[in-house]
């Protein structure tokens, strides 16, 4: 895990490189609304890309996580389904519904039952490598999605140089983003982490809760300020100082929730002695997002190793995939 974590800038240098070079055998056409369906590491790009989006984007774009999509995806719908593994049996049956009603679809995948779909039914399959955990993979999905909404006119190019400018400013930062996750990780060392940020960036509070949750073993949950002031911020009076709060912040966060995020410091201050603020840095989202997520994918990779784990195995996972296999 630790190489493929220092490999990050490379793989966003090669995602671009990916997409910029994929030629798209369906049409530009317009759409109703956009559906990504996928799970896990390989949906959680879906979730950060339907942040990005939701103040430009002149159509719906929705997440979807689960066996079964929404009863309005039809023909004017565009489906993405996005499984690293390709093999994902949630997105397998939702991208099988997506083709019984005629929904035009995209794939974004390593290979697996996907791309043996994709190619019998003559679908833009976009390949990824293989062979690597879905959840070190973000920058191959995120940026792909990113290219199919390009290439169907929903967004700019904007997001290309946004995403050159993060590996530069990722690889200019390297030590200094290791040495935060580490300092990050001792904080979080024998505690539940709860992690908070402005609703622009809800997507990447579940991506740091979900790289926390599988590589360094731990329970946690993650939540958007303004929504968790209206019923979440209430079950503090049940807080302890077992919690460690990470609040992920942003130069740009809106000036009111900027406001409620140092009101609720003091409310968490009550509770806990460990709070923790990671501020993002960097001139627009995406540079600020990656350069979030990298410092906390090390966060993740450094309190695996201070709990003594294998941050790369899942063995819990594999034995429930092998259970369903049997039903």
């Amino acid at each position: 895990m630790k190489q493929l974590i220092l490999n990050f800038p490379q793989q966003l240098e090669e995602a671009l490189s990916i997409g910029q070079s994929y030629l798209f055998k369906t049409p530009e056409k317009t759409f109703s609304q956009v559906v990504l369906t996928g799970l896990g590491g390989s949906g959680i790009g879906g979730s950060i890309v339907q942040n990005y989006v939701a103040g430009t984007m002149q159509v719906p774009f929705l997440v979807n996580k689960d066996y079964h999509l929404p009863a309005f995806v039809g023909e004017n719908t565009l489906v993405i389904a996005c499984s690293y593994s390709g093999n994902t049996e949630e997105t397998v049956m939702a991208l099988q519904q997506a083709l019984e009603r005629k929904a035009t679809v995209v794939c974004i995948t390593s290979g697996g039952k996907i791309a043996e779909l994709a190619q019998e039914n003559n679908l833009d399959c976009i390949l990824l490598p293989g062979g690597m955990p879905p959840r070190a993979c973000l920058g191959y999905s995120l940026v792909q999605i990113l290219f199919v909404l390009l290439h169907f006119r929903f967004i700019n190019s904007d997001f290309r140089e946004q995403i050159k400018s993060a590996v530069s400013l990722i690889k200019k930062d390297a030590a200094k983003l290791e040495k935060a996750g580490r300092q990050l990780a001792e904080q979080l060392q024998g505690k539940i982490p709860v992690v908070y940020s402005g609703a622009q960036f809800e997507g990447l509070g579940i991506r740091v809760r979900q790289q926390l949750n599988e590589n360094s073993k731990v329970l946690g949950w993650s939540a958007a300020i303004p929504e968790m002031n209206h019923n979440e911020l209430v079950g503090w009076a049940g807080g302890s100082n077992d919690y460690a709060v990470v609040l992920l912040r942003s130069p740009n966060d809106y000036e009111r929730v900027e406001m409620r995020m140092e009101i609720n410091k003091a409310i968490f201050e009550k509770y806990t002695q460990t709070i923790v603020e990671v501020v993002a840095k960097g001139n627009s989202y995406f540079e600020e997002l990656f350069y979030l997520v990298h410092l906390t994918d090390w966060a993740s990779y450094y309190l695996s190793e201070l709990r003594g784990v294998d941050a790369t195995e899942v063995k819990v996972i594999d034995y429930l995939k092998g259970e369903l296999a049997k039903k």
